[in-house]
């Protein structure tokens, strides 16, 4: 099963979403504003990607907090403020990818 991360608000997810339920591939969604994500969630992703790498530097919050004209350490940024996390996320039995790709959701869904 492929577990989506991220937000009902954010436009690639729902188009993760929606890429899943046109090929009937099982999912689980997580959203990040009911839920935050469990260590082991969060282990995996850090294990994928530099935490400089899942920051959101676009995101409203990243710009309206001053993060890009502060120092901070951005895997407990990320830990304590979700909302900063690049989304969709998308992972599947060990495996994580950053962003929304139909090739990567097509060929996970036939695993």
């Amino acid at each position: 099963m492929i577990q989506i991360i991220g937000t009902k608000k954010c436009k690639e997810t729902a188009k993760a979403i929606r890429s899943c339920k046109e090929r009937n591939i099982a999912f689980q969604f997580v959203d990040l504003g009911q839920r935050t994500l469990s260590d082991g969630e969060w282990r995996s992703l850090f294990s994928a990607y530099s935490a400089e790498d899942l920051l959101d530097e676009a995101s409203a919050y990243f710009i309206k907090e001053g993060y890009a004209w502060r120092s901070y350490d951005a895997a407990e940024e990320l830990v304590a403020h979700p909302q900063l996390l690049k989304t969709p996320v998308l992972r599947c039995k060990g495996k994580v990818h950053l962003g929304y790709n139909p090739a990567v959701l097509t060929a996970w869904g036939a695993l």
